[in-house]
């Protein structure tokens, strides 16, 4: 049996009976869909050790190939696999702690994330530092062998599901910008952290606000050396831009699977063919991109590859909302008190191009650091 084969057997065995209503879940605007059931599906994952699918084997991982993970999260899409609700600490929080952490840490935190038990959340943007990181207020004093951190964090995605989040704080009272940073791990349930959810334009709340008030941790819960976290953040951020880059295409591919159904069965499609088979082969080029980008010789070449593919996909996603409702006809305008999977997508879609660093942004990283352009002699268009 070939390793697509196992795979596509695994996902046909497994998501029947209880997890079938996960079908096609999730995701942007639609993390609050069947949480429980999906969070039951991540420890079902985990027993089919599909959890750290490329994590190294020493670290409970299956060491598997990138050609190996693209045929995983393929198959997954075409299973019509829920969206993940553990992202964070697989993609992101895991691999920080495998490449920067401490025995102890990856001892402590990574059967957890390879269980399926405890999720994660990002403490990165502020209210006055989010596309500008470096600009972070969030303080972390050390006193009495506990890190003790005040602040705000925004638009933390699923903070009120996390266990654990990994947040940016300065730590050196006397620094500015990149220096005095630390990266800690900071527990979720305590009495120093109130979340508050931030309704969306969906109606729903997956992004919150982070207060910390003299919220806790440990003193060994900072990875790598206290002040060194602006190094230690941009690795998590080039992990980002990694294999998690795949899943992503998971969700945009289930996405325009339901609008050519959509227009199959409401006799739109050949009104509408240019612009369904134009949105098609733009997804092949964001797909083939996240391959190319994966590549050792691509990942260190420019270090720009997140913001070109955020320039891609941003816009592209934006523009696939809009053809979702205008297949849909006169009904996209119509309700019965709760968003269709389509209608979620086009108003979600709507801050695509601003969430996660804003296009304006990504032309400003590219122009700086593959064109060498001075600030002061250019803005963004």
């Amino acid at each position: 049996m070939t390793f697509r084969d196992e795979v596509a057997t695994w996902l046909a065995e497994h998501l029947t009976g209880e997890f079938a209503p996960l079908v096609g879940t999730g995701g942007p605007g639609r993390e609050h869909e069947h949480v429980d059931l999906r969070m039951a599906w991540e420890r079902e994952l985990a027993a089919g050790k599909w959890i750290g699918l490329g994590w190294p084997v020493e670290v409970g991982g299956r060491g598997a190939s990138i050609e190996d993970q693209v045929v995983f999260y393929e198959e997954y899409a075409k299973a019509g696999g829920p969206a993940r609700v553990n992202h964070m600490g697989e993609q992101l929080a895991g691999p920080t702690i495998i490449a920067f952490g401490t025995q102890e840490q990856k001892d402590r935190f990574l059967p957890k994330i390879l269980d399926g038990t405890e999720l994660w959340c990002q403490g990165y943007s502020e209210p006055n530092a989010g596309s500008d990181l470096a600009g972070i207020r969030t303080r972390g004093e050390l006193r009495d062998g506990k890190w003790h951190v005040t602040g705000q964090k925004v638009w933390t995605s699923l903070a009120h599901q996390a266990d654990w989040c990994f947040v940016i704080a300065r730590t050196d009272p006397a620094s500015t910008r990149h220096k005095g940073l630390s990266f800690l791990l900071v527990p979720m349930h305590q009495p120093g952290i109130e979340v508050r959810p931030i309704v969306q334009l969906t109606g729903t709340s997956e992004f919150n606000e982070v207060f910390f008030d003299d919220a806790v941790t440990d003193a060994a819960h900072v990875v790598g050396d206290p002040g060194d976290g602006w190094r230690v953040a941009m690795g998590l951020l080039a992990f980002e831009r990694g294999v998690s880059t795949l899943g992503q295409q998971v969700g945009f591919t289930r996405e325009y699977a339901e609008i050519i159904e959509l227009a199959r069965a409401n006799g739109s499609y050949e009104r509408h063919e240019d612009e369904l088979v134009a949105a098609w082969a733009s997804l092949q080029v964001l797909r083939h991109q996240a391959l190319r980008t994966l590549s050792s010789d691509a990942a260190a070449s420019t270090g720009v590859e997140a913001s070109v593919n955020k320039l891609l996909w941003a816009p592209w996603h934006k523009k696939l909302g809009e053809l979702a409702m205008t297949v849909s006809g006169s009904p996209a305008m119509l309700t019965d008190g709760e968003l269709s999977p389509l209608q979620n997508l086009f108003l979600f879609t709507r801050s695509d191009t601003i969430y996660g660093g804003s296009s304006e942004i990504q032309r400003n990283v590219i122009a700086e650091r593959l064109w060498k352009l001075p600030r002061d002699t250019w803005s963004a268009p």
